[in-house]
């Protein structure tokens, strides 16, 4: 397991992330997983084993009950916490009252409290904003993060699923007012969905933030259980939970490419996926979940999986973006202005 360096501060986080998305199942995430904490003990055991010491979990995810099983789990191990790297969110809906949603400074400081008292932690290493908030003002929302960071119970602050230009304007008031920047960014890639290669890494680069890329796998679709012969994978929650969308003509393509490969390396489908990514120099740190010890001890053994040139020219070959505009007329007019032209 390596470490990589949180965007451009001085922490350090494995190169792998532990997502907390499968753990209770409550609500709408019953869809995504079901484990109880007995085994959710396992799997965190089997995480930490293996190196890595970057947790992420969301106030949402199964209404709360995830975080209240992350917290657990960390006292149940007895694990120092010092020694791992806790990132939480804050933006969808938590109760019916109106203001129980959102990105105001009031969501933003209650979310938090509550947060840490599920957790049962003093403080959480790193907060994302979950996604875009229409109705409050950016200023509002930076000012709130803020107030988090300054009371010392967030130390970092991310941001997901928000365009580039947002981003940056954020950055720019956080800047103006002396406030905390944005040092990661939480977003969805993976060999069937490449988009954010067009504007948002080339920002991220630009911004000198992390990037922790979300269901590398799209969903499971990449896992190795889905041919064209196959559309149910029996197991999968993408059997009932289609998401995130995708051009699954064009991924069976991608997968017909990995199936060759990694039966080159008698490893899974689902390692070619993470090795691919963990070569990509952007990437800080790629979410991974599991509801079982033997998936997550497979996706772990994809650190140590190392893809000849060649292997890497094919998937990048077979999962290329279609050009689009202004991207296309960009590399055009770069010609004449490169090194050595």
């Amino acid at each position: 397991m390596e470490y990589n360096q949180l965007g451009n501060t001085g922490i350090l986080v494995s190169e792998l992330c532990f997502g907390t998305m499968t753990f209770g199942g409550r609500g709408f995430w019953e869809a995504i997983g079901k484990v109880p904490q007995d085994e959710v003990n396992k799997l965190m055991k089997t995480a930490l084993d293996g190196g890595i010491n970057f947790i992420d979990t969301a106030n949402a995810y199964s209404e709360g009950l995830s975080e209240k099983m992350l917290g657990k789990s960390l006292t149940d191990l007895g694990i120092n916490r010092q020694q791992v790297v806790i990132a939480t969110k804050v933006r969808i809906r938590m109760g019916p009252g109106a203001n129980q949603v959102g990105l105001t400074r009031a969501h933003i400081i209650d979310s938090v409290n509550d947060s840490l008292e599920r957790m049962g932690l003093s403080y959480v290493d790193l907060l994302y904003i979950h996604g875009v908030d229409p109705l409050t003002p950016l200023e509002e929302t930076m000012r709130g993060l803020e107030d988090v960071v300054r009371a010392g119970k967030v130390r970092y602050i991310g941001i997901s699923n928000h365009p580039a230009w947002m981003v940056t304007k954020a950055n720019a008031i956080a800047e103006k007012n002396g406030w905390t920047p944005f040092c990661a960014g939480q977003y969805y890639y993976s060999l069937a969905s490449r988009d954010i290669e067009r504007e948002l890494i080339p920002m991220i680069e630009d911004q000198g933030m992390g990037l922790m890329p979300w269901s590398p796998l799209a969903g499971g679709f990449l896992s190795g259980k889905y041919t064209r012969e196959k559309e149910k994978a029996g197991d999968s929650r993408r059997d009932d939970f289609d998401f995130p969308p995708l051009n699954k003509e064009k991924a069976f393509d991608i997968i017909d490419v990995m199936l060759k490969i990694a039966k080159n390396h008698q490893v899974s489908a689902a390692q070619i996926a993470l090795a691919w990514m963990l070569r990509k120099p952007a990437v800080t740190s790629i979410i991974i979940g599991a509801k079982k010890p033997d998936q997550l001890n497979d996706n772990l053994a994809s650190t140590q999986l190392q893809l000849t040139e060649d292997e890497i020219n094919q998937l990048d070959e077979i999962s290329a973006l279609t050009p689009e505009y202004p991207g296309w007329m960009v590399q055009r007019q770069m010609q004449d202005r490169l090194p050595n032209q």
